[in-house]
């Protein structure tokens, strides 16, 4: 097996090794026992995961729990269709006999193995420790305990707060029968602040996060537990003299950063190959057409370092990479995984994502935003008479088939003859994907990715992602409110 030998930073690649007795013959044997009914293609994903999750409530240690889990999910492909196991056992025995349930879908005649692998040449995006986080639970407790803190001093309307630590340290090895040979160690911390403020009978909540993957170095600045609670604060104090969202179709500013999440949703599943091969996108088909304005380029990029949404390598051992979605209003490709880039004859994005080793992998974003462009945000801004300046979002629905989408904003303001002005609360934007990003006629010059808090839900599974975008102009759009 190619390059397996400790060295500086890469001793991840033993661990499974070391740790749970897995040699390159018991690789071999499950590819082989995988395959022994036919097939196309097998792979092997082990994961070992160890977690801690902390959290305050009312300035009291709710929980408090640390956790570890190893297993194993074994695939066969035979055409489109897929076979799948997975053992929390990883002695040989359950491993073999987990490869067998999974070749029960494949029929035909016996392929051969790969004998020997090649080992995919990842980045190095989060270098960690050789002995991964520390312990430490003093030093996290201390950022929640921080974060509750600088919440109530912020306003004495603040009357609740929770703040919430988790990290994980994520150990992958993937073996595959097309040769492929990858292992990676990924670690994962987010920290997050919610309040609730009241003032008489009215109460709003108010929430703010950051994380990536690094270690508790990253919680400074603002990231620090003082800036995100402040900020949690600060969005429920705005609520309280809010007035009623209008009501109909306008001009609406979106703002940088965390906004990028109606893209992701309304955009990006969208161009999702696996939603294309089944023909059940709104972007089916349209590759090289026109799907935008003129000045919306979108990219999926797993390759920045510390982001929460990088890879140094996919979930099948592909090495992620940097996909332009659209270009100039273009749809120029899809974000792919094995399957599906064999199935359609395209290439493979380094797209394949699993939330765990119970799961199969599938086509799934990464850092997903919009690239700047030459407009100066107060530009933007002054050149609306009557909008809807959205700076912040809450939950929203998307239909993948038809591009159509429903958005909370959590913080947005009127704009009023080019002038920021009143906040507004229960505003909702409504559109469709495709037809929305038609609409986009200025693009600001401050690109902006999220604080690191994006979870992406598909088919049951969640996943850790990115997004972005810089302050964008849509001339129509409708929005959803109870004021005039």
């Amino acid at each position: 097996m190619a390059n397996l030998a400790v060295s500086p930073g890469t001793s991840h690649r033993l661990y499974f090794f070391e740790k749970f007795g897995i040699t390159e013959r018991l690789l071999e044997r499950c590819l082989g026992e995988a395959l022994a009914a036919g097939g196309d293609f097998a792979d092997l994903y082990f994961e070992s995961v160890t977690s801690t999750v902390l959290g305050v409530d009312e300035q009291i240690v709710k929980s408090a729990s640390q956790g570890a889990s190893a297993g194993c999910g074994i695939r066969v492909l035979s055409g489109e269709r897929t076979g799948y196991a997975y053992t929390d056992n990883l002695s040989s025995d359950r491993l073999l006999h987990a490869a067998r349930t999974a070749a029960l879908i494949a029929s035909g005649p016996a392929k051969q193995t790969v004998q020997g692998f090649t080992e995919t040449q990842g980045a190095n995006l989060y270098p960690v420790p050789v002995g991964g986080f520390d312990l430490d639970l003093a030093a996290r407790l201390e950022l929640i305990v921080r974060a509750d803190r600088a919440a109530r001093a912020f306003d004495p309307r603040i009357v609740q707060v929770r703040a919430n630590y988790s990290e994980e340290l994520r150990r992958i090895l993937i073996a595959a029968s097309d040769g492929a040979f990858a292992s990676d160690t990924q670690p994962l911390c987010r920290l997050n602040v919610s309040v609730i403020a009241k003032d008489g009978t009215i109460s709003t909540r108010g929430s703010a996060g950051g994380g990536g993957r690094a270690g508790l170095e990253q919680f400074a600045g603002s990231k620090s537990p003082e800036h995100l609670a402040c900020e949690a604060a600060r969005g429920a104090i705005l609520q309280l003299g809010a007035v009623p969202a209008p009501a109909g179709e306008m001009q609406v500013v979106l703002g940088p950063g965390w906004p990028g999440v109606l893209l992701h949703e309304a955009v990006g599943h969208g161009l999702e190959a696996d939603f294309n091969r089944k023909k059940t996108s709104a972007f089916t088909g349209l590759i090289g057409q026109s799907v935008a304005s003129s000045k919306v380029t979108v990219v999926d990029n797993g390759t920045m370092v510390g982001r929460r949404g990088s890879l140094n390598v996919d979930d099948e051992g592909s090495a992620t990479q940097e996909t332009v979605l659209i270009e100039n209003g273009v749809l120029k490709g899809y974000l792919t995984d094995k399957l599906s880039a064999r199935l359609t004859g395209t290439a493979n994005t380094g797209s394949g994502r699993r939330e765990s080793y119970q799961c199969i992998p599938m086509p799934r974003m990464t850092n997903t935003y919009m690239l700047a462009g030459d407009d100066a945000p107060e530009d933007i801004l002054r050149s609306v008479k009557r909008g809807l300046y959205a700076v912040n979002f809450g939950g929203g629905q998307v239909d993948i088939t038809n591009g159509k989408f429903v958005f909370s904003a959590s913080e947005a303001y009127l704009i009023e003859d080019g002038k920021v002005t009143a906040p507004v609360k229960d505003a909702t934007l409504i559109g469709n994907g495709p037809e929305a990003l038609k609409y986009v006629s200025m693009v600001g010059n401050d690109l902006k990715l999220d604080e690191g808090i994006g979870t992406c839900g598909k088919d049951g599974q969640s996943v850790p992602v990115g997004v972005g975008m810089p302050t964008i102009k849509l001339d129509r759009m409708t929005v959803g409110g109870t004021g005039r």
